[in-house]
């Protein structure tokens, strides 16, 4: 205890400070956000106009159809972009991981329901003001298009593994995919021995790549019985050959699809 209050609540409230007086300079996805590009000067405009929401695993943060006042960067945390039809079927397409943008400067409404799967943080800025500083800061208009291709490009490359790849193609492919943003994220390469926990859980992995939970289950019982991965945990993997793991998933070690 901590005072009056609980060690829990003491730590997040903590964290809370620790967000909330952190200088974008020194942001942890600062070299990868929607403000990776911007001058010292343009870095204190943003810092003028930002602020941090929090939610909690399984919280959503917006509805579709919602009016999005906000734009905003995950700072930590994951999120789902998910679908909804009329009978109540829904089908996850999307994540959103640290670093990724989550809006767009002139649309108003959300066009997809977006939950948080774990406890999220998101740098946020009021849609308007954010759009005012895009228009006169070309390093930001900049930096959103290059995440807007990068983002079509992986659409693009998700569209092959959900249409043409196994079940034991599609888990490789997820596997590299994450593996691939944890070393971004740590200004790294993707190598063999390297280390990264799953963001999602074996249900919510089924649903991104159209499986059953036991498929999925198999197939990582199947990915770790031929040594291709180690489980030290139910979500902490292991990959001793990276490059092998990338064939298994039907790509080369940098990413391309192997023909």
């Amino acid at each position: 205890m901590a005072g009056n209050i609980p060690l829990t609540n003491w730590l997040i409230l903590m964290k809370d400070l620790l967000f909330d007086t952190q200088e974008c300079a020194s942001c942890p996805i600062r070299h990868r956000a929607v403000c990776a590009r911007c001058e010292a000067d343009e870095l204190k405009r943003l810092e003028a106009i930002k602020f941090y929401r929090r939610f909690e695993a399984g919280q959503p943060i917006v509805w579709k159809g919602d009016a999005m006042d906000v734009v905003g960067s995950m700072v930590d945390g994951v999120a789902a972009l998910s679908h909804g039809m009329e009978d109540g079927r829904t089908q996850m397409v999307g994540l959103l991981l640290p670093s990724d943008f989550l809006g767009r400067p002139g649309r108003r409404e959300a066009t997809h329901d977006v939950r948080a799967v774990t406890a999220v943080t998101l740098c946020c800025f009021r849609r308007r003001p954010f759009e005012d500083l895009v228009e006169s800061t070309p390093h930001v208009a900049q930096r959103l298009l290059e995440m807007t291709l990068d983002e079509l490009d992986a659409v693009r490359e998700w569209m092959v593994v959900l249409g043409r790849k196994t079940a034991r193609e599609k888990i490789a492919s997820f596997l590299t995919t994450i593996a691939r943003r944890e070393a971004v994220l740590r200004r790294a390469r993707a190598v063999n021995g390297m280390r990264f926990d799953l963001p999602i859980n074996r249900d919510a992995m089924a649903d991104y790549l159209g499986l059953t939970i036991e498929t999925v289950s198999r197939q990582i019982s199947s990915l770790k019985r031929d040594n291709v991965i180690v489980l030290e945990s139910k979500r902490t993997v292991v990959v001793p050959d990276f490059a092998r793991l990338a064939a298994e998933a039907g790509d080369d070690s940098d990413g391309g699809l192997l023909c």
